[in-house]
């Protein structure tokens, strides 16, 4: 683990563990307990979304997923989750983890913030907020060297 006094570094080490101890305990309570993955918690959410805000081409992906896959999909969440969050937190393969981070949040924006048809242009972004923040930090994680302090380093062995 490097030490560094660049404030860009560090400022983005904290971020990345920051979002990463959040995404582990998000996966942790889905993967260590039944609620989400086993009893209905996923379909709640996504049954919640199609009734209550997602973007009208959503809604037929959220019905198949309710009529063909919610318990694997249920599992692909709960298990993404978590492993994003170990991810950042020990600073191993953190752009990837942040790609498919990104790629998670688009999917609960488009889901669930949609605020209607008629409304103000600004409304979009409010109904966002839960989502957008998130993605906009994977974002910055995926462009900027989530690694380049605080992290664990794999080590490359090479053949002679």
């Amino acid at each position: 683990m490097r030490i560094s006094r660049d404030p860009n570094a560090v400022a983005l080490a904290v971020l990345r563990i920051t979002v990463g101890m959040f995404f582990a305990v998000f996966g942790e309570y889905k993967v260590f307990g039944t609620g989400f993955t086993l009893h209905g918690g996923f379909e709640g959410a996504i049954r919640g979304f199609v009734h209550d805000g997602a973007y009208p081409f959503m809604v037929p992906v959220l019905n198949a997923i309710l009529a063909h896959a919610a318990t694997a999909m249920a599992f692909a969440v709960a298990y993404g989750e978590l492993l994003i969050g170990i991810s950042l937190v020990l600073g191993i393969w953190s752009r990837v983890a942040s790609f498919f981070g990104f790629l998670l949040m688009l999917a609960m924006w488009l889901s669930g913030g949609y605020p209607g048809a008629h409304v103000a242009f600004w409304r979009y972004w409010g109904a966002s907020l839960e989502w957008s923040i998130l993605a906009l930090c994977f974002a910055a994680l995926m462009i900027g060297r989530p690694e380049e302090v605080w992290a664990i380093r794999l080590r490359r062995h090479s053949q002679s």
